[in-house]
């Protein structure tokens, strides 16, 4: 059997004069992420003459993500370039829930265990992970993190688990 990719043709259900599928896809994804990033900064505050408001950067580096993702999708359509490949939910769907459980267990569970147990979630994203590697560097940002919120930024945060307290 060869390691080379096969030359066979490839099916697929977008229209011809689409010569780059994965950069067109990717450049309507982007499209998408600042339509979105738009409609969420909307209600924020923009700019009065010189002096910026709270939405006037997340619009400004909206419409640049917009002009980018048009960018790249002309790209798809001009040029010819990849197509379609297998797309891992793996790593984004442990990553996603890293930042979601630290996000709930902040205030219960304190600086300390949601920081370890989050980076010990986003670990479970790749099968290349080595766990004793992973323990020891999730400790050591956990320590860096505990030094420099409540201290050297001082930051208002639980650094233990409530019940820990009492």
């Amino acid at each position: 059997m060869s390691d080379t990719p096969s030359e066979a043709p490839v099916r697929s259900i977008l229209p011809k004069w689409i010569r780059g599928p994965q950069d067109f896809i990717g450049g309507l994804a982007m499209m998408a992420v600042a339509l979105f990033a738009l409609w969420a900064s909307s209600d924020l505050q923009g700019m009065h003459g010189f002096s910026f408001g709270a939405g006037t950067a997340p619009r400004m580096f909206a419409v640049l993500l917009l002009l980018l993702g048009a960018g790249v999708a002309l790209v798809g359509v001009l040029q010819d370039g990849p197509h379609l490949s297998h797309y891992s939910w793996r790593g984004p769907l442990f990553v996603s829930a890293s930042i979601v459980f630290f996000a709930l267990a902040i205030r219960p569970l304190g600086l300390v265990v949601s920081a370890f147990a989050s980076f010990l979630i986003a670990a479970m994203g790749s099968n290349e992970t080595k766990w004793l590697e992973a323990v020891v560097v999730g400790a050591c940002l956990t320590a860096g993190c505990a030094i420099l919120f409540p201290y050297i930024l001082g930051l208002p945060m639980p650094m233990f688990p409530r019940f820990l307290i009492q």
